[in-house]
């Protein structure tokens, strides 16, 4: 290292100026990113409902309604007349109404009455339709501006087209608020006012540089675009305080700014290489996800954690050496009183802290998995257009959740003897095919290939369900696993579903798997960084259950609270939490350890606290004000899940640190000691 940091420091010129043009290119290149908001397309190939999707695609050359509009106090011409207007839109395709399903010449008095009002109950119109995909925001906009305020549309491509429309102005907003209050935190806590810009220079120069390479990797998905910049800068911000804290020592040593930023980045090099690398593990386990949303965050926030350690150790001891001068002229006084008397304090209540760890550990452990999940969007707020438009048509039609059945074509008795059998599930309220939209008597080539076409391909035939539960939950999913165990009954495997249930239903399958993989392979990969950094077998495991112990408490909440939980928040946070918050721990123990050669162990304790206390609550608070702002200023429901646990997360870590981690390192340190290679540990009677 003292060779590379000699090499840095000469060239510091040249290496100021590649990263700023790297910078630039990196800012340019961001904006020709796209951004992908559709969740299906982040299942797996194999999974049934992936299999259709694409089976509706080649045999029906059309997609599942993704959209639903109703239109008030409308008579059935007028209703036919909006068809056309909502057809005429660009961007709209397989628009389907009453028409299509019943020859409207027809009294409707004389027609099925549960399938009339599917499409037409109380002079309300409601309209099934699909919005092509990348085109939500304009179509839904010029939707908006045929129907007006007292009209309503719901549906995926809605909450798309919202979280689209969101994205940038949320992200605006964050960024207004998140950047004053990391410069004040970082004000607070040197005593240089340039030494805060040069912090934020550092990771920021990194988050545009990650930002601009996601143009190779083709797209991102939009918790990837949300989630992503903002806890790169949050978790690796540690970084660059640690080397210009070292080279904020050494320049009281020397009188040299090269040597000084030479002998910071040799000292500091150990600590941020092992910070990044329980990160890096840590976040390398979300790859491994088969629900490509939580690889798709992985990966991009391991190139984050590299280009982060990078900029650190290249670009910020030559931008510092460069523009040291600054850095004196701006000195300011400490602003923040001292904690050196916490040591004591803490001490005095390490009993009871560890008595209540224990307490509450097994029930948030016990309460965390039992917690109700939500697989998809969640529900808007009634104060928003989208939520109040969801009220209105259940109020008039209820909820209606389609199920698409494709089943092989050609058995028309089989067909029947299913649809009958399908209309005694419980929550079906509707089956609609051509046996029944039609009849199975009359043979489909005596009809116009418009009516045929809808539910017949060369080789399916289209079976749909209209169920009145929610599109996820218990309700939700068991009818699913019904529905699909009774077609399974009459067609085997030949038979596919999909809709937005079974689509959430898969989604929940896969997500459970993965649940288990990326919850393992996150501790194991830490606790191997951690063997290797302490040379020790008890304290990776007594640092591990400091910060998974702070990621239960975490998760307990809503159990208690009877509220479901995102699930891609709970498992990223359960991630993301234990990689970055370890680093307080390390901090923690790595000081520890140098104190206990010297000292007793409630000593080296307690000088300890006296030392570390200040440096991990800065972080903490940098990462908890990071996710309190993210859960304040975004509407997505999924990024602001996220964003609430890791704000509570670092909160809990924190406090976890600061009394669970000192009392458990006394009450065990002889074990410690004997556990740990080389501790030479301090003893009184030498």
């Amino acid at each position: 290292m003292t060779d590379i940091a000699a090499h840095i420091i000469k060239h510091k010129k040249p290496i100021v100026i590649v990263f700023m043009i790297l910078t630039v290119i990196s800012a340019i290149a961001q904006f020709f990113v796209t951004v992908n908001y559709n969740m299906s397309d982040y299942m797996p190939e194999d999974t049934q409902s992936t299999q259709a999707i694409e089976i509706m695609k080649e045999e029906f050359d059309r997609s599942l309604e993704n959209a639903k509009v109703m239109i008030r106090d409308m008579s059935v011409q007028e209703a036919l007349l909006y068809k056309q207007l909502l057809g005429e839109i660009d961007g709209v395709s397989d628009l389907v109404w009453l028409d299509e399903v019943i020859d409207l010449k027809i009294p409707l008095e004389m027609a099925e009455k549960d399938l009339v009002e599917s499409y037409y109950k109380e002079n309300n119109a409601l309209f099934s339709l699909t919005i092509q995909e990348g085109e939500e925001v304009a179509v839904t906009n010029a939707i908006y501006d045929l129907i007006g305020e007292e009209n309503s549309m719901i549906g995926a491509a809605v909450d798309t087209a919202v979280s689209q429309s969101m994205a940038f102005s949320e992200s605006l907003y964050a960024g207004l608020l998140l950047v004053p209050l990391i410069i004040l935190i970082l004000v607070l806590s040197t005593t240089s006012w340039v030494e805060p810009v040069l912090f934020l220079t550092a990771i920021g120069v990194s988050v545009i540089i990650n930002l601009g390479t996601n143009i190779f990797v083709g797209d991102v998905s939009f918790v990837t675009q949300s989630v992503s910049p903002i806890l790169q800068l949050a978790v690796s911000l540690d970084y660059a305080v640690f080397l210009l804290h070292a080279f904020s020592d050494y320049r009281k040593k020397t009188d040299s700014p090269e040597e000084a930023m030479r002998l910071a980045i040799k000292k500091s090099f150990p600590a941020i290489s092992a910070s990044a690398a329980t990160t890096f593990f840590g976040f390398m386990a979300l790859t491994f996800m088969q629900f490509e949303i939580g690889s798709d965050l992985g990966i991009n926030l391991l190139k984050g954690i590299v280009l982060s350690f990078i900029s650190v150790m290249v670009f910020l001891p030559a931008l510092t050496v460069l523009l040291y001068k600054w850095i004196d002229r701006t000195q300011h006084k400490p602003l923040l009183p001292s904690v050196k008397g916490i040591g004591k304090g803490v001490m005095k209540v390490r009993i009871l802290s560890l008595l209540l760890v224990f307490l509450i550990i097994v029930p948030s452990y016990l309460a965390q998995k039992e917690t109700s999940f939500i697989y998809g969007m969640g529900e808007q707020p009634e104060t928003t257009r989208l939520g109040n438009d969801v009220a209105a048509i259940d109020e008039v039609f209820g909820k209606s959740t389609p199920i698409v059945l494709l089943v092989p074509k050609g058995d028309v008795a089989r067909e029947v003897e299913l649809e009958q059998e399908l209309k005694k599930v419980a929550h079906v309220t509707s089956v609609i095919s051509y046996n029944q939209a039609v009849s199975s008597a009359i043979p489909p080539e005596y009809l116009d290939k418009s009516i045929t076409e809808q539910f017949h391909s060369e080789n399916y035939s289209q079976i749909i369900l209209f169920t009145n539960t929610d599109v996820e939950g218990d309700v939700a999913f068991n009818v699913v696993e019904t529905v699909q165990e009774i077609a399974a009954a009459y067609y085997g495997d030949a038979v596919f579903s999909l809709g937005e249930s079974v689509s959430l239903y898969d989604m929940k399958t896969t997500i459970l798997k993965d649940n288990t993989i990326v919850n393992i392979l996150t501790v194991v990969g830490i606790a191997i960084v951690l063997l290797i950094t302490f040379k020790s077998i008890s304290i990776p495991v007594i640092l591990l259950l400091t910060i998974q112990a702070s990621v239960w408490i975490n998760l307990a909440p809503p159990y208690f609270a009877g509220t479901p939980l995102v699930f891609i928040g709970y498992l990223v946070v359960s991630t993301v939490q234990l990689a970055a918050t370890v680093d307080y721990a390390i901090l923690f123990t790595e000081n520890y350890l140098e104190n206990r050669k010297k000292m007793s162990a409630k000593e080296a304790i307690v000088k300890t606290l006296n030392e570390k206390t200040f440096s991990i609550s800065i972080s903490a608070a940098i990462l908890s004000g990071v996710g309190f702002i993210l859960w304040i200023t975004s509407s997505n429901p999924i990024v602001g899940s996220i964003g609430l646990l890791i704000g509570r997360g670092a909160l809990l870590a924190f406090i976890m640190v600061l009394f669970f981690l000192p009392a458990v390192l006394v009450l065990f340190d002889k074990f410690v000691g004997k556990t740990t290679l080389k501790a030479n540990f301090f003893k009184e009677d030498n």
